[in-house]
């Protein structure tokens, strides 16, 4: 398919509508009591992003590439990291949560629960893998069982 001249309609509309939303974000922003502590926080989280989370990820991925089961192990950190980027906030919040109703549960405890059974979950399908792999190919045999062909 050759290369079109220009940009389409729906480009130009979802680029003004980016635009727009930026400014809509941004005049709430200047608006709130607090912006310079927002702008902070934004600023923040920026630098915590592009100075801990993007190496950590990039080198977790690294030492997961060479992994057999790669992406039973991938699955499981992305569950893993999903699970503690919501939970996360909630637990570091400081002081008591304006409504008693809002926290009633131990979230350390159960996060740490969820995650063990996500990693759990994870062990289970490499357990069930290693399984079928190992009854399908006894040593000689094809997946049909047969005499494997030697080489």
């Amino acid at each position: 398919m050759p290369p079109r001249k220009g940009a389409s309609p729906l480009r130009y509309a979802a680029g003004a509508l980016g635009v727009m939303m930026m400014t809509a974000g941004a005049a709430l922003v200047l608006s709130s009591r607090d912006a310079p502590g927002v702008l902070v926080w934004l600023g923040g989280a920026l630098v915590l992003h592009d100075a801990v989370l993007a190496p950590l990820v990039l080198g977790v991925g690294l030492l997961v590439a060479g992994l057999p089961a790669r992406g039973v192990v991938r699955g499981a950190l992305v569950v893993g990291g999903s699970l503690v980027l919501i939970t996360l906030p909630l637990l570091l919040r400081p002081g008591a949560p304006p409504n008693p109703s809002a926290l009633p549960l131990p979230y350390g405890r159960n996060l740490v629960i969820v995650l063990g059974a996500v990693a759990g979950a994870a062990c289970l399908v490499l357990l069930v893998r290693w399984l079928r792999r190992r009854r399908w190919f006894t040593e000689g045999e094809d997946r049909r069982g047969r005499q494997a062909p030697r080489r």
